[in-house]
């Protein structure tokens, strides 16, 4: 008997197989890893890219570039990024809702190569604008894989290991950033022979996704709910979780199909229009506004100033940068560890209340560093603190709830509007961190605490914990907040095949 509870019990709780771990591996070294190595990249070289700007425009003209224009060009080679991002997050509902999680995922690695390749002629071609176009095609690459990826994997892990699972993108992020910092060091290719190369590199991933991603199934919940492909859903649901009875999650799958027949696919536009999805549209406008509002890329921009004022020599602050970007690693690694173990909420509200004290504590540090002699160290243990808080839940944990707080048909238009929202924060952060410093100097960081601050009291009074729920249990937490109704009664969704019926059925009333 203990023995038949012991085998049910380990039906019920998903494992991880051979080919989710794979599937996970290759979508997020091909897609994720892209968007944190872009980040990053060009960072190191700009003296060498910018001398490249410099010397093009006097080959050209035959006099060389005014300051003022060589700061707009660089601007626009930086910014372009984060606009691409904001870009391909509009294209994420159609392109998912019509190609599928695995086949948007492939189609993106066009926004990868071409630009790849643009960015590693850039230099033979005598041409600065192929940096800045290039720059934008591969943010759209970024947009669309920071959103798609974490839909695909969500999709395709059982509950038990959603949030480990999700939070796999964000570390192969941090990989990224670092990959980025270590072969931009002056000694590999962050000079002016490399450049170009660490450039293009981005364009390795993006084909070796192309050439392996295709042979791994796409996802289970697409395939039945918006494709109504029942017998290929169940294959697919068979090989990632490595036993032959899918039964009750194929059940589960029907029952949510079934309940959303009525609503059928939700555009931006209904979404928002969406009395039931109320108070989940506004808790991932909040997180992920909070998540780049609160300042983890101006610590980025600041942290070579808080090194040198420390005593760090300009040749080694490349290496203590790189050290950084290893703890950053290091954190994510133990938030896949401990998500499930913590749940979502705790690793939230954790990692937003170590990045507001550590936004004050920091302020503090850069306000004396001038007159106490050990306060630059203080302020550079202000920063690994920071980065080591951001890391554990407002940078990976939003992705995760984002997916688990909207079921299939409204998922594609909540990934639009939470990327959208993402990258125009990154956008807006790039844009005014540099007045703000100038403005501000170090109580700058006392307006990113204050940001932190209010999305960990959001998180406290609103968001639930979501961890090991299935989506329609989820939707059922968030029904008295939205002043809904869930009914759960009997249904009529069957599978084929299957002598079993789903005894649940979703039926939305406004009180």
């Amino acid at each position: 008997m203990a023995t038949m509870d012991a085998e049910e019990c380990a039906k019920k709780k998903g494992r991880l197989t051979v080919v989710l771990a794979l599937a996970t591996l290759i979508s997020t070294f091909g897609s994720s890893f892209q968007y944190g190595y872009n980040v990053a990249v060009i960072n190191s070289p700009a003296p060498f890219m910018q001398h490249f700007y410099n010397v093009t425009f006097l080959e050209r003209y035959a006099e060389p570039m005014e300051e003022n224009l060589l700061t707009v060009l660089w601007s626009l080679s930086v910014s372009m990024y984060p606009l691409g991002g904001f870009f391909g997050s509009l294209m994420v509902a159609p392109l998912v809702n019509k190609l599928g999680r695995k086949g948007a995922l492939l189609f993106n690695n066009i926004f990868s190569i071409v630009p790849a390749l643009m960015m590693g002629v850039s230099e033979l071609a005598k041409s600065y604008e192929i940096i800045i176009v290039a720059r934008f095609i591969v943010g759209i690459c970024a947009g669309l894989s920071s959103n798609v990826v974490p839909m695909y994997l969500g999709e395709l892990a059982p509950k038990n290991l959603r949030g480990a699972i999700g939070i796999v993108p964000q570390l192969f992020i941090t990989i990224g950033i670092l990959c980025a910092q270590v072969l931009g060091i002056r000694n590999l290719l962050g000079n002016s022979k490399g450049w170009t190369l660490l450039l293009g590199i981005t364009g390795i991933p993006a084909v070796i996704e192309l050439i392996l991603l295709p042979f791994f199934p796409e996802s289970p919940r697409y395939t039945l709910i918006q494709k109504g492909d029942e017998a290929t859903a169940k294959k697919a649901l068979q090989r990632l979780r490595g036993m032959d009875d899918v039964t009750a999650e194929l059940s589960e799958m029907c029952l949510e199909d079934q309940s959303e027949r009525v609503e059928g696919r939700l555009s931006v536009l209904s979404l928002l229009g969406q009395r039931s999805l109320r108070w989940q549209m506004v808790s991932i406008i909040v997180m992920n506004m909070g998540q780049q509002l609160s300042g983890v890329n101006a610590i980025y921009y600041y942290a070579d100033s808080i090194y040198a004022s420390a005593g760090v020599t300009k040749n080694d602050i490349q290496y203590v940068t790189v050290g950084t970007g290893a703890v950053n690693v290091f954190m994510t690694i133990a938030a896949v560890f401990i998500v499930e173990a913590s749940g979502r909420r705790l690793l939230l509200l954790c990692g937003f209340g170590i990045c507001c004290g550590a936004c004050i504590l920091l302020t503090v540090a850069l306000t004396f560093q001038e007159s106490v002699t050990w306060m630059p160290y203080v302020s550079i243990t202000c920063v690994i603190i920071y980065i080591s808080g951001h890391a554990i839940g407002p940078s990976p944990i939003p992705y995760v709830v984002t997916t688990e707080m909207f079921r299939q048909s409204a998922r594609p238009a909540a990934f639009m509007v939470a990327g959208s929202v993402h990258w125009l924060s990154n956008f807006t952060v790039g844009l005014l961190f540099p007045f703000m410093e100038r403005g501000l100097g170090p109580y700058s960081f006392v307006v990113f605490s204050f940001i932190c601050l209010a999305t960990l009291i959001y998180i406290w009074l609103v968001v639930p914990e979501t961890k090991n729920k299935t989506f329609l249990e989820i939707c059922q937490m968030f029904a008295k907040r939205n002043r809904v109704e869930i009914k759960l009664g009997d249904g009529s969704a069957s599978l084929k095949g299957s002598k079993e019926k789903p005894q649940e059925v979703e039926k939305v009333t406004a009180f």
